[in-house]
């Protein structure tokens, strides 16, 4: 109830300021009207009075009436930002208006000078009509929870319309216009002195090596976008809201962002594309590709191997001995007793329950390895990852900066988003890699000999940029 009557005293006070300001600006047109008379009748004294009554008059309205009203409005302006581009449709509009309105002012014929104002006025009611229509949208965006590299996704944009009976037509759903930042520093680079300097190189008499200042423009980087195309919506009923299905294809892992989004349209005659803004952010994390490879079948019957081996030799017990299943493995089944109690009997062993396995991406400095192995082998942890969780594992993740959640998708977003470590960064982590029960599977690009000799004995490691 407060906030209400709050609202109306503002409201009340911006009406009075707008009367106020329409009373000052007609007695300030009034003043400027008889200083025009008193001109004309030769009173000077009179004419500089009401001259500058009138000026005097307009300024205070604009520096007293103007920004109070603006600034209240502000907010709901910047929402509706217009953008324009003009069609080839539009173009040949006004050459022919052109053409017309030459021809009106050469012959002086009063109906050219009628469908030239026609025309005008079609312009008009154009732009009247596309932004009643774009003002009136509310725009959502729904994105997949999880996104992996090289897979079609698909992302759900919802377009509502706000008003109560009019209906909109033709509307897009766009990516805002591209504005490019750059931004300008010093930076040494590497030349050459020379002398003459401007005489070619075969008649210079000195040549050598030197370094320079320069002022480098560069254009301001950052992620990705992740909307590019354009979602079309023919009809959309008054206070009524229609979805449609975008496919998304990210080729690389990492962070992509939209800052916004635009709702364009060329109703009602495609004179003008009128684009509003939208501040509508987004992200999306791609994670690394999980598609089978040949490097993923090549190293995986390795890896099992070893992980079943290392399972098989910590001499776990025979838990129990129990009826058949119809799920269960035949090759379980104990014979003897199944003889000996006329019915099948399998076993069960306590070391079904403790298959653990622990994937460590030892993450190298910048420059220690090319850019596709690194790639590759982000690649191939993340398949690793997804494939040991969806067997019968305890799966657990260690690497430099990350939380150390046992959840996979946590560790896929952390492998999405990972770059090698900066010079100043500690080193390798195996030094510090505690020891448990777990099976590990190591990357890392340290050499072979500075590995600890633990872990050789319960890790299988795989080295970035080896072949295999």
């Amino acid at each position: 109830m407060r906030a209400l009557l709050n609202s109306l005293r503002f409201e009340r006070e911006a009406w009075i300021r707008f009367f106020l300001a329409l009373g000052g600006l007609a007695l300030a047109f009034t003043a400027a009207v008889f200083s025009t008379v008193s001109r004309q009748a030769g009173n000077l004294l009179a004419t500089a009075i009401l001259a500058s009554l009138a000026l005097l008059l307009a300024g205070v309205v604009g520096l007293t009436t103007v920004p109070y009203l603006a600034r209240r409005v502000a907010l709901h302006r910047v929402r509706d930002v217009f953008d324009y581009d003009v069609t080839r449709e539009g173009l040949a509009y006004l050459a022919l208006i052109l053409v017309i309105g030459v021809a009106a002012l050469n012959t002086g014929n009063n109906l050219l000078f009628i469908v030239v104002s026609a025309m005008l006025a079609a312009i008009l009611v154009s732009g009247v009509a596309s932004a009643a229509i774009l003002r009136a949208l509310d725009l959502d965006v729904g994105l997949p929870e999880h996104v992996f590299a090289g897979e079609t996704v698909l992302a759900r944009v919802t377009l509502r319309n706000q008003r109560r009976r009019l209906p909109a037509f033709s509307v897009s759903v766009v990516p805002p216009p591209v504005r490019q930042r750059f931004h300008r520093r010093l930076r040494w680079e590497r030349s050459i002195f020379a002398f003459p300097s401007k005489a070619p190189v075969e008649r210079q008499w000195v040549r050598v090596p030197d370094i320079a200042l320069r002022l480098v423009t560069a254009a301001s980087g950052g992620p990705p976008a992740i909307f590019s195309g354009r979602v079309y919506f023919p009809y959309l009923p008054a206070r009524g809201a229609v979805a449609r299905d975008l496919e998304l294809n990210f080729e690389r892992r990492g962070l992509y962002v939209q800052e916004g989004f635009g709702v364009s349209t060329r109703f009602p005659f495609s004179f003008l594309v009128k684009t509003r803004r939208i501040a509508l952010a987004r992200e999306a994390v791609v994670y690394p590709s999980v598609q089978p490879t040949d490097e993923l079948f090549q190293v995986l019957p390795m890896i099992t191997g070893e992980f079943e081996a290392f399972v098989r030799g910590r001499g776990h017990d025979l838990y129990r001995i129990r009826d058949y299943l119809p799920e269960d493995s035949a090759r379980h089944v104990d014979w003897k007793a199944s003889a000996r109690t006329g019915s099948l009997k399998v076993r069960e062993f306590t070391r079904e329950d403790e298959r653990k396995l622990r994937v460590v991406f030892d993450n190298p400095a910048a420059g220690a390895v090319p850019g596709d192995a690194y790639e590759r082998g982000v690649a191939l942890a993340a398949s690793l990852a997804w494939h040991f969780a969806g067997e019968n594992t305890d799966l657990s993740f260690a690497a430099p900066g990350y939380s150390g959640a046992p959840n996979i998708y946590e560790f896929l977003r952390y492998l999405g988003l990972v770059a090698p470590r900066a010079a100043g960064d500690p080193d390798s982590m195996l030094d510090r890699l505690q020891l448990t029960d777990d099976y590990n599977v190591i990357f890392t690009s340290r050499p072979r000999g500075s590995i600890p000799t633990a872990l050789w004995a319960c890790s299988y490691f795989l080295f970035f940029g080896e072949e295999r």
